[in-house]
């Protein structure tokens, strides 16, 4: 039997052509490329926390209905009165099912979003046997309305993405914007605002669910501070969830994940209280880099900032060496030729930073 063959034979070709998900060594790197919260919660929590996670049923599956954390969610997380949650294992898996949802056997669906954005958008629709139709922004980095309208009108799209703010941009598309796509849309296919980063812009389609039908809002707990535990949700019309409810695994969040959102949420003033941190510092940290000579500072609304430097590779590069670890946006989309994204972090973290890429762009 040869392998090489069994593979061919068994395995989607653009699954082989493909490369997996490539997630960076940080070990001994001040680590500011993924968007995470880089405060723990204080000690007298970790300690209640321990307790609570020692108490688990791990020989028990979950509850099936995740009633109390949902409830949670509901009552602190600004969900509209009579709408409820459908959960997931981080906002990738929430991005999956809605895809395979939509993924009509009859006919080949579309998803649309603007590009550069968040990567498994275009991932989940591969792997969901959607076409992937992708809008390019302006060269601002702000959304070609124009476009997308064309793109809706032509390709039909059943679902389209927008993150607000966008990732890797860190930009807040406008909300008239958002409100054009929508109307677009109409009853022909949805609209997903992902917003893994509201906790940084204060800005939110949420409360508008109920003026479109048509209307998804996506959030995670991730960049609120807590990326470990791996926990997504997302709201819609009723009638809507009850479709993708249909297609969540069942027993998806386990139950380590749900008795650790329940405390967090029961403390979310913590959480709160380290966003508001975290938005002083970008702004602290935006100043500082748009003093530097020959760096451009884009708008951010997120916990990270993206930046062009004359040579974002030499730059990488250069901070890499200095065990400084972001993300090099360069080779993702030409809109992004020599840009560089680096999460806000702490102020110690911040400087480390910074003094790095002095002298790096010295260098």
């Amino acid at each position: 039997m040869s392998l090489d063959s069994l593979i061919s034979n068994t395995i989607r070709a653009d699954v082989r052509s493909d490369k997996s998900y490539h997630v960076p060594d940080a070990s001994g790197y001040v680590k500011l490329d993924a968007m995470e919260n880089p405060y723990q919660l204080p000690e007298v929590l970790r300690r209640e926390l321990g307790q609570r996670m020692a108490d688990v049923a791990l020989n028990r599956y979950p509850a099936a209905s995740y009633g109390p954390l949902k409830e949670r969610i509901r009552a602190k997380l600004g969900v509209p009165a009579g709408y409820d949650v459908l959960l997931g294992n981080g906002s990738d898996e929430l991005i999956a099912i809605m895809a395979a949802t939509c993924a009509h056997q009859d006919r080949r669906a579309v998803l649309l979003a603007p590009v550069p954005a968040f990567v498994m958008f275009q991932r989940s629709a591969q792997i969901a046997g959607m076409d992937f139709v992708g809008v390019p922004l302006k060269e601002d980095l702000t959304l070609d309305l124009p476009a997308m309208l064309e793109a809706i009108g032509k390709h039909r799209p059943a679902l389209v993405f927008l993150a607000y703010p966008n990732n890797p941009t860190g930009n807040l598309f406008a909300a008239d914007e958002i409100e054009a796509i929508l109307r677009a849309q109409g009853d022909q296919g949805l609209v997903v605002v992902d917003e893994a980063y509201e906790p940084f812009a204060q800005q939110s389609f949420m409360p508008r669910l109920p003026q479109f039908d048509n209307l998804i809002v996506m959030r995670t707990l991730s960049k609120l501070g807590l990326a470990g535990i791996r926990l997504g949700y997302m709201s819609a019309h009723p009638a809507l969830l009850e479709q993708f409810e249909k297609v969540r695994p069942p027993y998806n969040v386990n139950v380590m994940t749900q008795a650790a959102a329940e405390f967090a949420l029961d403390h979310i003033d913590v959480l709160n209280e380290q966003a508001r941190l975290l938005r002083e510092q970008r702004s602290v940290l935006s100043n500082a880099l748009a003093d530097l000579p020959g760096v451009r500072v884009f708008p951010s609304a997120a916990n990270f900032i993206t930046i062009r430097v004359p040579d974002a590779d030499a730059v990488h590069a250069a901070l890499l060496s200095r065990k400084i670890l972001i993300k090099n946006l360069s080779k993702m989309h030409s809109v992004l030729t020599n840009c560089l994204r680096v999460t806000v972090s702490t102020p110690e973290e911040n400087a480390a930073f910074l003094d790095a890429l002095k002298a790096s762009l010295a260098a």
